[in-house]
């Protein structure tokens, strides 16, 4: 299953057994917003939100009518091989009923769903019903080669025909299939790149393990070549590439990754200890390579090191100027959860915004979901809610910014999927920096591990402050505007001061981030006064506070008035330029806004509306 399963939810009644049902299958709860108090996700519009899951292809358990998903999901269906999984599920778990997707992990699913609430998966799948197997489906670990073939193959067994089976596939000749060794209908299964049988099917079991060794910078399309020329000398099909292997100072090569990513299978690494190991299982050992890593070969080391003492080398050593390429087989094939070496290590970089689901974006939603580990500032975890569950915390005091990331990047260089979990936006007076700071000065005592140095790393964003308190107040970020912090930890107060001036001479509308703190009381009134130099008294001020949590509050008043008492460390202040203005709409509420002249623009919507009701009043 590529993507997390979706229980939908319309009412608490329901959520005890959807979290029975997220935790099985790792998804996540969707609930409806008016009736649901706390979810992963909460939504508006049930037959909008089912749509949208729908076409991102993420299965669908809906603890819903069948008749009311059915209606709601009709409209969106077209091509029955791209449709994910959709699964109804009776509020009381006594019926399990795979809609659609049967063969995409439908049934697997509804008996899965089933096996735990007690109830029934009404199963309607012929082949599934008859031979309990799904020809076009088969498990983890291996591939269809000919799937357009498969609706003919089990009509004609389900017609009566015999089947008959070439080669090892414990799934197939375990399954209620009727065989024979004249059976009409063949089932092959085979590592070697040969052509499907004309009456049935042919299945590649992924047993090979692809080990890579090249240079660094070495081009992909070098690495690939190579790779595919190494496979077709030994005769076997890239189809049966379970697993892409090298030394993990590769773990950041994109040569190997990107092999990986075009068979369709994933990158492991060993350490250089492991494939020493194996040097007396090597065709072609090699002290130059010891003498530069510390092992006697990295593509045949790392192949043999890949499927163990059960499996053997299939095809030695092949190499260009750049790459090497070796093929191991295994006893078993290689399945997601049954991986050898270590993986690169990821470290997401999330901003929450913050921190209620609505204000969360769904990607961040998605890169937590995906995390093994969660790291930040212990609030921060706090404000996931549901989404934090089943994931190892690793929680910081405030002011141990650089032990946080540290720790993050650390334990993503051991193969984890990490979330560093910040505020707002990560990027914005938050820890993105300083993953990248530490990065930039990883050499030396106080740098970071090698594993650390070679993961992969993905930052995405979230509503800042500025964004959530302008959103509330209006449009005051309509023209220019700038961000300053008047926290001088980490910038010296002179430095401060001097973009303050800056910033009031240039008339910016400006957030203040860290304003004020216990300690620290007088920056803000010291820019206050500064900028009562070069705008009005009357300038609005947005005081926003605990902006998307209990508690929100948002004041407007005069810069003359402001008054650092009314701040505290969690408040954003937005001063607007001379500019800016407010207006009131008649419910008797004060929205704030810096005008960008748009209607002083010759030939603007406001200019056009101005001129037509002159014209109409002239007529008149």
């Amino acid at each position: 299953m590529s993507q997390q399963p979706a229980i939908v939810i319309l009412s608490d009644k329901a959520r005890p057994l959807a979290d029975i049902i997220a935790a099985a299958l790792g998804g996540s709860v969707h609930g409806l917003s008016r009736r649901v108090g706390v979810a992963d996700v909460r939504f508006e519009d049930t037959g909008a939100h089912l749509a949208e899951l729908f076409a991102a292809g993420r299965p669908i358990v809906a603890l819903m009518a069948a008749g009311a998903v059915i209606r709601l999901i009709a409209p969106h269906l077209s091509d029955k091989t791209g449709e994910p999984p959709v699964i109804s599920v009776a509020e009381d778990g006594s019926a399990v009923v795979p809609l659609l997707g049967g063969h995409h992990g439908a049934n697997d699913m509804a008996r899965k769903i089933a096996g735990l609430t007690g109830g029934m998966a009404a199963v309607t799948t012929a082949g599934d019903v008859r031979f309990g197997i799904a020809l076009d489906a088969p498990p983890e670990g291996f591939s269809l080669a000919n799937p357009q073939a498969a609706k003919q193959a089990m009509a004609d067994l389900v017609g009566g025909a015999a089947a008959r089976l070439e080669g090892e596939a414990p799934w197939l000749s375990q399954a209620r299939l009727p065989l024979s060794d004249e059976g009409a209908v063949v089932l092959m299964t085979s590592d070697r790149d040969v052509a499907a049988p004309a009456d049935g099917l042919l299945y590649h079991p992924k047993t090979l393990a692809l080990g890579i060794g090249c240079e660094r910078g070495c081009d992909a399309d070098e690495a690939w070549d190579l790779a595919m020329e190494t496979l077709k000398a030994a005769g076997l099909s890239p189809a049966s590439v379970g697993v892409v292997v090298s030394l993990d100072v590769k773990a950041d090569e994109a040569a190997v990754h990107a092999v990986a990513e075009r068979l369709g299978c994933p990158a492991r690494f060993f350490d250089a200890a492991t494939l020493e190991a194996e040097t007396p299982r090597l065709a072609h050992p090699s002290d130059v390579v010891f003498a530069e890593v510390g092992c006697h070969g990295v593509s045949e080391g790392a192949a043999l090191a890949a499927v163990g003492a059960s499996g053997a080398l299939v095809q030695a050593k092949r190499k260009t100027r750049r790459a090497t390429c070796a093929i191991a087989c295994a006893a078993q094939p290689f399945t997601p959860t049954h991986l050898p070496g270590r993986g690169r290590g990821k470290l997401y970089v999330v901003g929450i915004g913050p921190g209620s689901d609505g204000w969360r974006s769904p990607e961040v939603s998605d890169l937590v979901r995906a995390s093994t580990d969660l790291v930040g500032y212990s609030l921060y975890l706090d404000l996931l809610g549901p989404l934090a569950r089943g994931k190892t915390r690793h929680d910081f005091d405030l002011g141990k910014e650089e032990a946080r990331v540290r720790h993050a990047m650390e334990l993503a260089g051991e193969g984890r999927d990490v979330a560093l979990v910040c505020s707002g936006d990560a990027g914005i007076y938050a820890m993105a920096t300083l993953v990248f700071e530490l990065l930039d000065k990883a050499e030396g005592e106080e740098g970071l591990s090698d594993g650390a140095r070679r993961i992969a790393i993905q930052c995405s964003p979230g509503i800042s402050a500025l964004q959530g308190a302008a959103a509330r107040a209006g449009a005051p970020l309509g023209h220019d505007f700038c961000t300053i912090s008047l926290s001088d930890l980490l910038t010296p107060w002179e430095d401060i001061q001097r973009r303050l001036k800056a910033a009031a001479e240039g008339d910016f509308v400006i957030a203040f981030y860290n304003p004020v703190s216990m300690k620290r009381r007088t920056q803000l009134a010291y820019a206050r006064d500064r900028l009562l130099e070069h705008r009005p008294a009357d300038t609005p001020v947005i005081l926003a506070t605990n902006l998307g949590r209990p508690g929100e509050l948002v004041r407007v008043v005069p810069l003359g008035s402001l008054d650092v008492d009314d701040v505290d460390m969690l408040t954003v202040v937005i001063v607007g330029s001379s500019n800016t203005t407010t207006v009131r709409t008649g419910d008797g509420r004060q929205w704030v806004y810096t005008p960008r002249g748009y209607a002083r623009k010759q030939g603007s919507a406001m200019t056009r509306q101005g001129s037509g009701q002159a014209i109409a009043g002239a007529a008149e």
